[in-house]
């Protein structure tokens, strides 16, 4: 299997785990109970972020990769100042609030702070899907010049 297309396919894993994250966490807190957070809570712990990181990791490394094969020119410039506002999102906002938030639905705590960290958690995580789509964007005029 060619880099090109193991960065496509984890790529496309990442923006859908992220994705799903977001539009399941809307979805639940509007129609659902709370033993159905904890269900999603749980299910964004395990399996979502043994997932989703081994695919971001694989995306960034392949990336790096990929982008000495080419010619810089502005899109992969984009893509490079886009990628740590998206690693800093995951690692300090959506990693954390994950965690933070899977062990407040576990003992029931759905105070304010779950609110607030559960609404961080969503802004980052609509900023990571908006810098990852602009990303697929570029990819695209990256492979179609070559």
């Amino acid at each position: 299997m060619n880099l090109k297309l193991i960065h496509k396919i984890f790529s496309i894993i990442a923006f859908l785990c992220i994705s799903i994250f977001f539009s399941s966490t809307i979805i639940i807190e509007v129609f659902f109970n709370v033993e159905e957070i904890l269900i999603l809570r749980k299910l964004i712990i395990f399996p979502g972020l043994f997932i989703l990181i081994p695919s971001m990791m694989i995306l960034a490394i392949s990336g790096k990769i990929l982008s000495k094969k080419f010619v810089k020119n502005d899109a992969i410039n984009k893509k490079q100042k886009r990628m740590p506002i998206i690693a800093f999102n995951g690692l300090l906002i959506l990693i954390p609030s994950a965690i933070f938030l899977y062990n407040s639905s576990i003992y029931l705590k759905f105070d304010t702070t779950f609110y607030i960290v559960q609404s961080l958690e969503l802004i980052a995580g609509l900023i990571n899907i908006f810098l990852m789509y602009m990303n697929f964007k570029d990819s695209k005029k990256i492979y179609s010049s070559i």
